[in-house]
């Protein structure tokens, strides 16, 4: 499906799933671009790459979207063509800064003016930082998230905390991955001199590729923080079981004696107090004095 604005000399072409006639639409608008770079609007699974042509640039790149529902990240691919008085952008429509954009410039006039009246250079500089600043809101996201599991990490419930950790590394390694396939296709378009662009945006992508080593170097902060929470958490958990082994083996070493005396008394066989009308009793005080004996040695051994 193949949305378009246009406005003044601008026209924006956002296809959402792109088909074959979408592709052949395009490819009779505009017939400078190049049949390989038409093909991969088809494709949502391309690497990050920046082609460069004689009249315009074909960029792919990738941004991460959280499910509030489910917590998770994934990353979502968006196809950008920006030639002379045209950008194209195809994606699976799932990208909401994208989506929101295009939905202000259909609406509003105000904003038709703003991002289209300045030329295609400029609405494709707007796309890719809207895209970029959206990273920021869930990088905090899992800042929130680290935080709840430090504070939390030291409670009882040992088996929710590694749940919590296993889904934030989870995000942080989608983001980490999305994030550093970003960083070389922004530099780029930082110091890129094509006639598509122009001198002036050079400054302009510079600022989001201060924004996007921002987001990195937080991302790599944040895979750190959770290697050590988890090693923390490991560490805790093996604490835990390791102090659950020593009172299972200090109950049944105590128990030991008592099986072995109860097996004894069950013999039989003439034994001590057994014809003595009170040996219940007396047998009993025996086992009794036996845990008491063996408590004491163990405390004294600071095993307990």
């Amino acid at each position: 499906m193949i949305q378009q604005i246009t406005y003044g000399k601008v026209t924006w072409l956002n296809i959402i799933n792109a088909t074959p006639a979408d592709v052949d639409r395009l490819s009779k608008m505009y017939r400078d671009i190049h049949p390989l770079n038409l093909e991969d609007l088809l494709s949502l699974s391309e690497r990050p790459k920046l082609d460069i042509a004689e009249t315009y640039l074909f960029v792919v790149m990738h941004f991460p979207v959280l499910d509030p529902k489910q917590r998770l990240t994934r990353s979502h691919e968006v196809d950008i063509i920006v030639g002379n008085g045209y950008v194209v952008t195809a994606h699976d429509g799932l990208l909401p800064p994208l989506t929101h954009l295009f939905k202000q410039v259909e609406e509003s006039q105000f904003h038709r003016e703003k991002l289209c009246g300045k030329g295609a250079n400029h609405l494709f500089y707007v796309l890719v930082d809207q895209m970029v600043d959206y990273i920021l809101p869930i990088l905090s996201q899992i800042d929130v998230s680290l935080r709840e599991v430090e504070e939390g990490i030291f409670s009882d419930d040992a088996r929710m905390i590694i749940q919590k950790i296993t889904m934030i590394r989870r995000n942080i390694i989608t983001l980490r991955r999305t994030i550093r396939q970003q960083v070389p296709i922004i530099e780029q378009l930082e110091r890129i001199d094509h006639p598509t662009l122009g001198e002036e945006q050079e400054e302009y992508f510079g600022d989001i590729a201060d924004h996007i080593h921002n987001a990195r170097d937080i991302i790599d902060e944040d895979s750190e923080i959770i290697a050590s929470l988890a090693e923390t958490a490991d560490t805790l958990a093996t604490h835990r079981i390791n102090e659950i082994i020593r009172i299972l083996t200090v109950i049944s070493v105590i128990i030991l004696p008592l099986t072995l005396l109860s097996s004894i008394y069950g013999m039989n066989i003439k034994l001590p107090f057994d014809t003595h009308p009170n040996a219940f009793i007396i047998v009993s005080v025996m086992m009794l004095a036996t845990v008491v004996v063996m408590l004491a040695y163990f405390r004294k051994r600071n095993w307990l």
